[in-house]
């Protein structure tokens, strides 16, 4: 009898620390290195703003990094130096594909969380270079944004629409605050800028001198779209910076949430309903958090949702 009470005790005591292990396990806070763009852009901006609400929503500690955005982030991912990033929708096809940017070398370790916001293609311009629409890019100097980013194939195929090559250009590869010093200081006539708008970059480089943001107009966005379909027409409100004094239209694609495949379903499932359920949280933070939207989020994607993504939004009725 006294061995099997000390037997029975034994047991019991090792169903309670392992019941203290499950309830460490769930309160245990996940750590998540997140990267996202250039100081100055909306990735750094939006992912500084997400941190305090998914650490109190979903008990995750992200880690923001600055980084060159797109390309660089999905090959951070895969080469697991990081774990989330926002890229745009565009770019995390060519990298599943092996296409464009990433010329037959295909990135097989991300998945989709889901798209967050447009990301709007906005041309900037000094007026005093006599630029009024795309066309007159053709001889200046332009900065197109980093070399090898999204930012730069979206300034290839929006000028070739026109008909214009980067041999037509001027090109230069500048980051966006880059772009924008350079603007204000006479070295470039125009840049190319991929980001949520407002722009930080465009914003301070607004407060300063003035500039002029060119149009795409229906006739190049139809020749644009038939080559390219992940993108759609964007129309920039009058006002967005001091210097528009009419609405702009122009051109977006989507700020998307992309995870590497190895982070388990739990994880990216807290995530998910972290963010896409907490719309006026974020929003609040910042304002781009205002076009979080389920629909959007799952609309226009070619790359697989991670299991804990897809998961949330069969939850909710974005995904069947």
């Amino acid at each position: 009898m006294k061995k099997l009470m000390a037997v029975l005790l034994a047991v019991l005591m090792l169903v309670s620390f392992a019941a203290c292990g499950d309830k460490d396990d769930a309160n245990k806070t996940v750590n998540l290195k997140f990267a996202t763009g250039g100081s100055s852009g909306t990735y750094y901006a939006f992912g500084s703003a997400l941190v305090p609400i998914i650490k109190e929503k979903a008990n995750i500690e992200l880690t923001v990094e600055a980084t060159g955005a797109s390309k660089a982030n999905l090959q951070l991912i895969e080469t697991g130096e990081n774990d989330i990033a926002i890229v745009q929708n565009d770019v995390m096809s060519y990298a599943a594909r092996g296409v464009d940017l990433f010329d037959g070398t295909k990135l097989t370790g991300f998945s989709t969380v889901g798209a967050i916001y447009a990301e709007v293609c906005q041309i900037v311009a000094n007026p005093s270079s006599g630029i009024t629409s795309v066309a007159d890019l053709k001889g200046k100097k332009v900065s197109v944004g980093d070399a090898g980013s999204g930012v730069e194939f979206n300034a290839k195929q929006i000028l070739e629409s026109y008909d214009i090559t980067f041999d037509d250009i001027a090109k230069q590869n500048l980051s966006f605050a880059d772009s924008a010093e350079a603007l204000k200081n006479g070295q470039i006539d125009a840049f190319f800028c991929t980001a949520g708008a407002p722009t930080t970059a465009i914003m301070d480089l607004d407060a300063t001198n003035d500039i002029v943001v060119l149009e795409v107009d229906d006739a190049h966005l139809a020749i644009l779209t038939q080559n390219y379909p992940y993108y759609t027409q964007y129309v920039l409100p009058a006002g967005t910076y001091e210097s528009m004094t009419t609405a702009v239209k122009t051109v977006a694609v989507k700020a998307t949430l992309v995870a590497a495949n190895d982070i388990d379903e739990d994880t990216v499932y807290n995530l998910t309903k972290a963010i896409f359920g907490n719309k006026e949280e974020i929003a609040t933070a910042h304002a781009k958090g205002a076009e979080i939207d389920t629909t959007y989020a799952v609309e226009g994607i070619d790359v697989a949702f991670h299991p804990g993504a897809e998961k949330y939004f069969k939850e909710v009725g974005a995904l069947k």
